[in-house]
Order: structure tokens, then sequence, then C-alpha cells
């Protein structure tokens, strides 16, 4: 039985194309991935995104534990500010990549990836039960929320219509357009309480809004009706998987898994070396210091060809040198594009690389990332 979010009869509704997405019956398009990942592009466009998981970590423990469990450092955030993180293993594997927000001085929130709600909180659990730092409180609390991000250029001009009013928790700002990138504050809503933060997966401004089931099921119809003037339409897993190609952002289960490390996966940033010591460092920091001997790579086709597509093989001098992790058309640029893992010697930008598609070798080219640059504008 395939588990369903809060907004399922809107989804069916709305003539939904609906499918079995990590154990959850999600959208993957309404009318078409290319009219949807445009109207993001162009106007604004709303996702249900209530399969994420959300874990609290609260107590006078919670942030040495994390910074002991993610590879970002944690010290940096004061109440209301978040960070991208990732959580790795003693081999400096991806378990999760995720997002932790400080909600106050000891209390976290993470949102994990729904593919990994299980093994994320079992690994946490086991390294909790390891830790005699303080106090600590783990709560999975992926049940109480229900989630959308509503996400592209115009939706700062009517979001305050449909969450109205000053902030009431975490973090003081007088409307919800007030918070900054990776800022996130409390709203009342309905008799609700919502948290709202300026986060995304689309390369866009926008907001990720979790609450009760009833108090998103009201926001979903409200920003389809308020932002109906501006463009706004419902969109899909589909879309959401081409924007964030465009603009490189890594999927678990393609970019990132437990083999894989973000000094490979290039998300170096996001590992802070300095910090002290957390799972999975050793390996990093030698990796930062000696090298990788595979490294993720954008690519553009350059021939006409059919999409590059997950598992496609990547080719070079005469022979196989990588696979494609993630391909598409791209709606933005309409060309393929993906990316996909390399030797370094082929990681150069410029570098001309082959595809595989059906079984003939097509010409492509590595290029920077992200391979789509959004509106200046953009948060």
């Amino acid at each position: 039985m395939l588990k369903r979010t809060a907004l399922i009869a809107a989804h069916q509704q709305s003539g939904a194309r609906l499918i079995d997405f990590g154990g959850w019956e999600m959208p993957v398009q309404y009318t078409s991935i290319t009219d949807e990942h445009l109207a993001v592009r162009n106007a604004a466009g709303i996702f249900d995104i209530s399969h994420m998981g959300e874990v609290t970590v609260s107590g006078a423990g919670a942030a040495e534990f994390l910074n002991r469990t993610l590879t970002n450092d944690l010290r940096k955030l004061a109440s209301g500010q978040g960070q991208y993180t990732l959580m790795c293993n003693e081999r400096g594997g991806v378990i999760d990549d995720l997002y932790a927000y400080r909600l106050s001085a000891d209390v976290y929130l993470l949102i994990i990836n729904a593919s990994r709600i299980e093994p994320d909180v079992a690994w946490l659990q086991a390294q909790a039960a390891k830790f005699s730092g303080g106090e600590l409180n783990l709560t999975d609390a992926s049940h109480h929320y229900a989630a959308i991000a509503v996400q592209g250029p115009k939706v700062k001009e009517f979001i305050n219509q449909c969450v109205p009013g000053a902030s009431a928790s975490v973090f003081k700002v007088e409307a919800v357009t007030g918070l900054k990138k990776n800022q996130i504050a409390g709203f009342h809503l309905e008799h609700h309480n919502v948290l709202a933060a300026r986060t995304g997966y689309t390369g866009e401004d926008g907001f990720e809004i979790l609450g009760p089931d009833s108090a998103i099921q009201h926001l979903w119809d409200k920003i389809l009706t308020v932002g109906a003037p501006f463009g706004v339409r419902p969109c899909g897993l589909g879309a959401r998987d081409t924007l964030r190609t465009e603009v490189c952002y890594p999927l678990y289960g393609h970019e990132l898994d437990e083999q894989t490390t973000p000094i490979e996966a290039g998300l170096g940033f996001f590992v802070a070396l300095d910090k002290g010591e957390f799972t999975g460092r050793a390996v990093l920091a030698d990796q930062k210091a000696n090298g990788v001997k595979k490294k993720l790579v954008a690519f553009k086709m350059t021939d006409k060809s059919a999409p590059p597509r997950p598992h496609y093989p990547i080719w070079a001098d005469g022979r196989g040198v990588g696979i494609v992790t993630s391909g598409t058309q791209s709606p933005s640029l309409n060309v393929g594009i993906g990316l996909g893992y390399v030797p370094p010697e082929w990681a150069k930008v410029d570098t001309k690389i082959e595809i595989e598609i059906r079984g003939k070798r097509c010409a492509a080219v590595v290029v920077a990332k992200p391979i789509y640059k959004a509106n200046p504008s953009s948060a």
C-alpha cells in the first residue's frame, strides 16, 4: 500500500499523473514537465514535499552531537538560520544530504530525504547511544508535518497574502518575504503554527513551508488562487528533477550514496574540516589533501540526440570512463544535459566526452556548474 500525503485529493482533482516514488503516491506531472518547469523559471510553481522527513534534535548536547554527526559547522547558525549539510559514515560515504535549521538555542530541525527516513533515524539513534556530551532528545517528527515548496521569481509578489503578518516564533520578521536565503521563522496560519524557510531545490527564489495537514491543505489552495494572476501552477516530481539537474543540485541515490563522498560529489564547501572531529572526517581530509579517484561533472550534449539518462555509459578516448547519474532534456536550454562521475583527468571544463545513448556514442562536453544560471535576483 503506497503512502499518501495530505494533498492527495488536491492532486487527484487537478488531474495529476501519480506514480510510486519511494513508496509514496506522488504527482509526477499535472500538464507537462516542460510547462511546469518553465512556470518555475519564469513565474511560480508549487510542489508537494510532504514526503520529506523531519527530525528534531534538542537538549544541551544537541549542537555538539550534530556537529560530530554532520559535515557542515552548526556553530555558524544563529536561531532562525539553516544550512545544507551531509551525514556520512566512517568511510566518508554519504548516508544522506539534508538541511539543518536552528529553531532556538538547543533545538534543531533536520529535513531529510523521503527515501532515507528509516536509515537516517536508525543511524542518528545509534550515534546518540554512544554520545555522552550532555542531554539529547531525538524525535522522528515526519508524521507531524505536511509540506510544500513554492518556487519562482514571482513568488515574492504574492506569498505575503498567503502567509500574512509578522512571524510569531523562531526569528523576527515583519513578513514572510523578510526572510533571507536559508532563514526560517514560525507564522500563525488558520489557527495553526507553520514554519516557513527561504530555501528550495530549483535554483530559483522561493519558500518551503511545513505545518499540520489542514494548514498545508489550506495553503495549497490559497497559493493557487492568490498566485493565479502571477502564473503559479502545481508542479510534479518531473519538473522538480529537471529544475534541480539544470542547477546541478544532487539527488540522493543518483549523485550521492553510501559509497560516494561529498568531496567526490564536489560538495567540499559543505564539509568543515576545521571544526574538529566528526564521522568520516579522516577520509574526507585525506581526499581533500590528496585528491579523489572520481569526480562529479556536469555536461551538455553537443550533437542532436535523445536525452541522456541515468546509468548511460560515459566514454572518452575510445573507452568507457564513467557513468551518467542524472540526465534529461533541459527545458530552459533546449539541449540534453546531465551529471556523471568520471576520473579526474576527464573532469576539466571543456573536456570532450561521449554519452552512450541507446547503443550509439553521442558527443558531449564537460561544462561548469551550474549548467543553467538562474536570474540574478534569485535567492
